[in-house]
This record gives structure tokens, C-alpha cells and sequence, in this order.
């Protein structure tokens, strides 16, 4: 077996300063440097807590608010979170041809307060939806609203020109 050496040397513990025993400049710097940090700091919290207002986008800057389309078919996704519900539907068009379009409603706390109930909408479920489409020509439209297939009619927005 190998043996264990324990003598230890001990080096000195560096021992702080106090601000006192600093020199005139040096605690000034010391005071100004404190200073910039009380304020720094509450300042970038703030900026950072602001910043989710700069995600916001005007509904009508990405879709056609002067284009209202009718799509029907049927659900094949719904994704109930913040800070828009999406849901998903495949639409046929005139050749037949089936094309899964996108939804961005508003998000699940106005549709709630709209009469929604989150269980509403099911993969499966036969809808016809009226809507905004896309400025730039993607599969994705703005509902207005929702008809389901036992004839229930539920907005999914309030006004095309808020602020979503």
C-alpha cells in the first residue's frame, strides 16, 4: 500500500481590504462603479421585460384583411398554446388537388373569452372556416370564423385590424 504524506503547507489567506483604507480616487471609483450597476441593471431587467411587446404584429401587415376566403375540410392538427392556437385543415380545391392549411387565430385566453371551449376543435372534425389569407401567398390564412359540422358558428377573432 502506498503512503499518504500529510504534511500540508499552508499558504496565507488574501485578506480584503476595506473601502476605508482605500485611497480618495479609489473609493470615488469604487462609489461610481456601485452607482452605474443600480442602475444598469433595473435597466436591462426592464429592457428585457419589454422585449415580448416587440413580438407583436399587426394581423392585417400579414394577411389580406380585404380578401375574405371560405375553406372547408377537415382538421387534421390543433396546437392550443401562446401566443396564437393554430389549427390545421386539409382543403381540396377546385382539382381535387389537397393542400393542409394553417390557421393562426388568436391566442387561447381571447378565444376563451369568446365562448371557446378547447376541446371544440378535433383532428377529424369537418369544419368550414372563413378567413384571411396570407399576404405572401403561403398556406396560411387569419379565421374570422369557425362553422363546425352540426351547424356551430364561434369567432376566432375580434377585428382583423387589431393588433394580434
Amino acid at each position: 500500500m502506498g503512503v499518504i504524506d500529510l504534511n500540508v503547507t499552508w499558504l496565507p489567506v488574501h485578506q480584503p481590504r476595506s473601502h476605508a483604507s482605500l485611497a480618495p480616487d479609489s473609493r470615488r471609483e469604487l462609489f461610481h462603479m456601485a452607482y452605474k450597476l443600480e442602475i444598469l441593471i433595473p435597466g436591462g431587467l426592464l429592457l428585457l421585460a419589454t422585449t415580448p411587446i416587440f413580438g407583436h404584429h399587426s394581423v392585417s401587415a400579414e394577411f389580406d384583411i380585404n380578401r375574405q376566403k371560405t375553406y372547408a375540410g377537415v382538421v387534421t392538427r390543433v396546437e392550443w398554446s401562446n401566443p396564437h392556437v393554430y389549427f390545421y385543415v386539409d382543403v381540396k380545391d377546385a382539382n381535387r388537388k389537397v393542400t393542409n392549411w394553417a390557421f393562426e387565430s388568436a391566442g387561447p385566453n381571447a378565444l376563451t373569452r369568446m365562448g371557446w371551449l378547447r376541446d371544440w376543435l378535433k383532428v377529424g372534425d369537418r369544419v368550414t372556416v372563413v378567413a384571411y389569407p396570407a399576404r405572401d401567398g403561403a398556406f396560411v390564412a387569419f379565421p374570422r370564423e369557425v362553422m363546425f359540422a352540426n351547424g356551430r358558428k364561434v369567432f376566432a377573432q375580434v377585428d382583423p385590424g387589431v393588433t394580434q
